[in-house]
């Protein structure tokens, strides 16, 4: 079969764009989730053209092949990763961006644009894409869209689902289907373009999107205030959020993860508090804001609040907690990243309930979070060669999430499901909710070949 289905795929992709030898395809097996299996792909096709991946898709139809498509490898789910004798589908070369129009505000991409160069490219157009998960200068915009991907700005300007008017998706049999619009609004028939965000690529391949931009908005400046206890300072994000302000940022780093930050990159951030509260605002003068929500953050016991002074101190502040996950995965080798969303108000709570689950399983768990959408990721550090430290840290890792719906929250706010949480997504959506989601799953892929063994 893997002779034939070689054969088959270059009959419609150039010879450079099927990769069969072992040791590349191996590469090509997994994303960045631990406690993940992935099996050993029969072939990674790396496309150029919407024709290419019909032609991929034609092929596996007809031979009943499972395959799996891949952007960056990213994600921190599973949700990439391969399964025995499927053709990975890595979309990385088709990385265009097609159209600008500042106009209509839209930009129109393929879907291996990197995040980061979307963003510039935009820039250049007095244009924002507010996306901007942490991984933004590796992760693609396919990628983003599969995992309806978040990032730090959310708190004002919101996730990936709320940019996507459009896009053009090559269904499992190879057909090619539009949905959605360039317009500012529209409503004709069923929201199909929401349905494919977050979907993960168990519907369809998405070989183009349709996105929508904002006017770029000023520079931000950041407040960071520090705190004697994590309580205080979810406190104070809900003096900040039932205050009314709206910052274009409000993060949260507790002191694993402070420590974690200043032992890899020695940034000088204070180790000597317990939380690290980032605030920012992109208004024309922020001061004014920031003053208020420094007000706000003693008030709820901050011990510091100091101000940056111009932006290349606030982008020194806002590299601290982009590099908080890499940092954590040094201190153990290995990191279990949760994605547990609470509502605001519980946001305290959470964060007490991780510690006393760090302290039940004896193991280090850095907590970094989108505090202003109750978005948190606890970090469980382990030692994957402790046999015993694995599996305390996976018996932590289903601790949190559980802790996670038990505050109203949901086990993924922004990483998906893949394989890593297949069990807790039937939890949360109950048994009607998995037999609905299958069903749709079964009219746009009746052989069940698109990223099998996902979700659910």
């Amino acid at each position: 079969m893997s002779h034939d289905l070689v054969n088959r795929l270059l009959t419609g992709l150039p010879a450079e764009a099927v990769l069969t030898d072992p040791d590349v395809t191996a590469s090509y097996a997994n994303d960045m989730a631990s406690f993940c299996p992935a099996g050993a792909p029969a072939a990674v096709v790396m496309p150029r053209t919407v024709e290419q991946v019909q032609h991929v898709m034609r092929t596996a139809t007809e031979l009943r092949v499972p395959v799996v498509p891949q952007g960056a490898r990213t994600g921190l789910s599973g949700g990439a990763n391969a399964t025995d004798g499927c053709i990975v589908l890595s979309l990385v070369r088709m990385d265009r961006i097609l159209e600008i129009n500042p106009v209509d505000r839209i930009a129109v991409v393929e879907p291996g644009v990197v995040n980061a160069a979307l963003s510039r490219a935009v820039g250049e157009h007095g244009l924002y894409y507010p996306p901007d998960p942490s991984s933004w200068e590796q992760c693609t915009i396919g990628g983003n869209i599969g995992t309806a991907s978040g990032g730090l700005c959310c708190v004002k300007y919101g996730v990936t689902a709320e940019y996507v008017l459009g896009l053009d998706v090559v269904l499992a049999d190879g057909r090619l289907m539009s949905t959605g619009r360039r317009t500012a609004k529209g409503v004709a028939g069923y929201d199909l373009t929401r349905l494919f965000v977050g979907s993960e690529g168990s519907l369809g391949i998405v070989v183009r999107a349709v996105l929508a931009l904002k006017p770029q908005p000023p520079r931000q400046l950041v407040l960071a205030a520090e705190f004697a206890s994590a309580a205080a300072a979810c406190d104070a994000v809900c003096r900040i959020m039932e205050g009314g302000h709206v910052p274009s940022l409000l993060e949260l780093m507790d002191r694993t993860t402070v420590k974690a930050v200043n032992d890899m990159a020695h940034m000088g951030l204070p180790e000597t508090t317990e939380a690290l509260l980032l605030a920012a605002f992109d208004t024309p003068d922020p001061a004014p804001d920031l003053a208020a929500v420094g007000a706000l953050c003693e008030a709820a016991g901050a011990t510091q609040v100091v101000p940056a002074e111009d932006t290349a101190e606030s982008e020194l502040l806002l590299q601290a907690r982009r590099l908080s996950l890499t940092a954590l995965e040094a201190v153990r080798g290995v990191t279990m990243i949760d994605d547990v969303c609470v509502p605001r108000s519980r946001l305290g709570d959470m964060l007490d309930g991780v510690e006393r689950i760090a302290e039940k399983h004896r193991l280090t768990i850095g907590v970094v979070a989108h505090a202003g959408d109750g978005n948190t990721h606890p970090t469980v550090c382990f030692d994957a060669n402790d046999e015993d430290e694995s599996r305390r840290a996976r018996e932590s890792f289903d601790a949190i999430m559980a802790l996670g719906l038990e505050l109203g929250g949901t086990i993924t706010g922004e990483h998906g499901v893949g394989v890593l949480k297949k069990e807790w997504l039937a939890r949360e959506i109950g048994p009607v909710g998995v037999e609905l989601q299958r069903g749709i799953k079964q009219v746009f892929d009746p052989l069940g070949i698109l990223n099998p063994g996902k979700l659910f």
